[in-house]
């Protein structure tokens, strides 16, 4: 990561680069923050699955700040928390953004009672921060009641 500061720094505040260059550069940086921003908060199943709270990174900006937001994804045809993982990051990947993996549970998600449950825990990645996880799916389904509990596999 300083390797790639560092010769960014020299890119952007070098004259022998000219001008166009720079905006091409700085234009390659707001494409991916564009990305990471239509990366949708919440993907979740109906019933009782497994989830992951995913940690989702854009490119490195001049100030060495590195914009990210965390993401909720679930999907009942995950046998482990794993498959989800890979199936998501991998994606991102494809658009040039980094993941980390923040921990898992399960989600039991009822739409037809507007109910959705958060609990538990992955063996494979830690038990997800599951207050984090109620706050991001409030942005999708904020007429759900949501609870949350450490309770639970």
């Amino acid at each position: 990561m300083l390797l790639q500061s560092t010769i960014r720094h020299i890119f952007r505040n070098s004259r022998l680069f000219p001008a166009v260059a720079r905006h091409t550069f700085s234009s390659k940086r707001s494409m991916v923050d564009a990305k990471l921003e239509a990366v949708p908060l919440v993907e979740i199943d109906e019933g009782i699955f497994k989830y992951i709270l995913i940690k989702v990174y854009g490119k490195e900006k001049a100030d060495g700040s590195e914009p990210s937001k965390n993401i909720v994804r679930g999907f009942a045809r995950a046998e482990w928390h794993n498959d989800i993982y890979e199936e998501v990051s991998s994606s991102l990947a494809g658009l040039g953004l980094e993941t980390e993996c923040l921990g898992g549970g399960r989600i039991e998600h009822r739409p037809e009672q507007k109910l959705i449950k958060v609990y538990g825990y992955s063996q494979g990645y830690g038990k997800a921060d599951h207050q984090e996880a109620r706050r991001i799916l409030l942005t999708k389904y904020a007429d759900c009641q949501i609870e949350t509990s450490d309770e639970g596999y």
